[in-house]
């Protein structure tokens, strides 16, 4: 249904799934915008395509900034037929903590504001040009929460069903809006990660998947197929069992403790020297 031919823009191309995304889309001969927070983590990929991958740096909730990036990019390469709000991270979270408030806040800013933002200024030149996708990255996560991961499974439950009204908005549009769940990817999100990580799927897969799906013009296209199987096996339970199982594992670090991965942008009670490096 959909072809690379004009351009695709990426966000969230510095690391774990943007990568994979972007060297597939590259090997397949797309011209690709790489968005990203580190211009030093985006010049392997430059490299690889020199000529068709060009790299902007941003905070994806900066709408101004996206909004130039979007002006250049269209102006030099057209309307593109792909945008990947790819952009995200993750952090366990402590409600009783007063210090979390600020992870979730700004996992909500990076999660679902930054899909907003991303999509917000192709929209209506998608709709004008009568064709292309909008692609967003969810999460399993936001179909049910989790004991120590609210913020993330809200953030994700946001994006979910924000991607279902623009879907609603663009019907008939010629636009498609595809929603991506994806379970657990083997990824610098997820290697701090204690507990068991059904299906885990490498970045490389996961991009051809998603890939693969949006070509067949799935709108809800699920990483591996089998974890979207078994989150709904495990919603079939009472509620009260699907919490105690969910209780006993292991909770996910949160930002500040070892093994946490790095929430660009997020002020915490722990102080900026304890924040890990960027990945």
């Amino acid at each position: 249904m959909y072809f690379w031919d004009q351009s695709v823009v990426l966000t969230g191309a510095c690391g774990g799934l943007g990568q994979a995304l972007a060297r597939e889309l590259l090997s397949q001969g797309a011209t690709v915008a790489l968005l990203g927070l580190r211009r030093e983590a985006l010049e392997p990929l430059l490299a690889f395509a020199p000529g068709r991958a060009f790299a902007y740096t941003l905070d994806v909730t900066d709408s101004a900034a996206m909004g130039a990036i979007a002006r250049d990019w269209m102006a030099r390469h057209g309307v593109p037929g792909m945008v990947i709000a790819n952009a995200g991270v993750a952090g366990g979270f402590d409600p009783a903590q007063a210090g979390d408030l600020d992870v979730l806040r700004r996992m909500l800013e990076i999660n679902v504001l930054g899909v907003a933002t991303t999509f917000q200024p192709f929209v209506q030149p998608l709709r004008a040009q009568g064709r292309g996708a909008l692609v967003g990255v969810a999460s399993i996560a936001g179909w049910r929460g989790m004991p120590g991961n609210g913020a993330y499974c809200a953030s994700k439950g946001a994006t979910i069903r924000y991607l279902e009204s623009l879907r609603a908005e663009l019907r008939g549009s010629g636009v498609g809006v595809h929603t991506v769940s994806p379970g657990y990817l083997r990824t610098a999100m997820t290697a701090g990660n204690h507990f068991a990580m059904p299906c885990l799927m490498e970045p490389a897969d996961a991009a051809r998947g998603l890939l693969e799906g949006v070509e067949r013009g799935r709108e809800h296209i699920v990483l591996p197929r089998p974890i979207g199987w078994l989150s709904r096996a495990l919603s079939l339970l009472p509620t009260g069992l699907h919490d105690r199982v969910l209780l006993r594992q292991p909770r996910k670090v949160r930002p500040g403790e070892p093994g946490a991965s790095p929430i660009p942008g997020l002020a915490t009670p722990f102080g900026p020297e304890t924040q890990p490096p960027l990945p």
